[in-house]
């Protein structure tokens, strides 16, 4: 059963049209979209969530101007809880990083940086009306340090299910949660499985959105690899938000394993200048992703 085609006509005042690239700063370019739009064919309401979780978002094209018209670059990262009722359309953002890029800011790079995460983080707030954390790094730094988040997710335990499994003939190309077999087992265990084989396409442009996902679990049923694998490789020709990818995927899981914990975490590739990384998880102390990284210690939980 794949799922359902939703309604854009929220979403589309930007996404799938020609825009104006305004470089003064324009806080009105941000649009929002309620979640429940992408969680009412789960089952999944807003005030009952079966998860915990924070989408993080790192924004690669953001630059201003100092007091002396002298261009500062950074790299964003924002991060804010799954619980919130909104979450922000992603053409809006980079047009509202945009209308950062003529605007003088400060005397100083950091001033410059400081002012754009402030202002950031007031304007999502209230267009999300939730806390959102906003930090804006050189882009030396975060270079340096952004593989940190992906690699502490590989361990001696971490299957890659492409690497270790034949799918055997693959036909399903939309979700389709009836591939996934599952089986009983003696007593709890763990299981960590990554692929990089996670595509969906936007829900608006249908270009393709690339990823890979991190899955975790414990209990008493298990998942066969292959057929784990053919899931996830059904959501190849699926149209849809990426936080909405990482919660169908849970919420699969969760039903068809119940299992003691559950973690799932979607990194997807830039595209656009952002990428766009949801991670859920059954209970708040398994959430990893950007929070887990020192460098980014004085971001502070967004709150559930």
């Amino acid at each position: 059963m794949a799922l359902t085609q939703l309604d854009n006509s929220n979403i589309s005042v930007h996404l799938g049209s020609i825009s104006e690239y305004k470089s003064q700063y324009d806080a009105s370019l941000l649009v929002r979209e309620p979640r429940s739009n992408n969680r009412k064919h789960l089952n999944i309401q807003d005030d009952a969530l079966p998860f915990y979780g924070n989408d993080t978002w790192n924004a690669y094209e953001i630059s201003a101007l100092t007091n002396s018209g002298v261009p500062v670059v950074g790299i964003g990262k924002i991060v804010y809880p799954c619980s919130s009722k909104y979450i922000v359309e992603s053409k809006s953002i980079k047009l509202y990083f945009n209308s950062f890029n003529m605007t003088k800011l400060g005397a100083t790079e950091n001033e410059v940086r400081q002012k754009i995460a402030e202002l950031a983080e007031k304007d999502l707030s209230e267009l999300l009306e939730t806390e959102v954390q906003v930090a804006i790094h050189s882009n030396t730094s975060v270079i340096a340090e952004q593989s940190n988040v992906y690699n502490e997710y590989f361990d001696e335990n971490t299957v890659t299910l492409e690497d270790e499994c034949n799918p055997g003939d693959v036909t399903v190309y939309q979700e389709t949660p009836e591939l996934l077999e599952v089986h009983d087992i003696d007593e709890s265990a763990s299981f960590k499985y990554h692929s990089a084989l996670l595509k969906s396409n936007c829900r608006v442009t249908s270009q393709p959105d690339w990823g890979d996902v991190f899955i975790y679990y414990k209990g008493k049923k298990t998942v066969t690899p292959e057929s784990l694998l053919r899931y996830i490789i059904s959501f190849r020709d699926e149209c849809h938000f990426h936080e909405e990818i990482c919660e169908t995927i849970y919420k699969r899981l969760s039903d068809a394993l119940a299992p003691e914990e559950l973690n799932v975490f979607c990194l997807y590739a830039r595209r656009g200048g952002i990428d766009i990384n949801p991670e859920r998880v059954s209970c708040e102390t398994l959430l990893h992703g950007a929070l887990s990284n020192p460098f980014f210690a004085h971001i502070r939980m967004p709150k559930q």
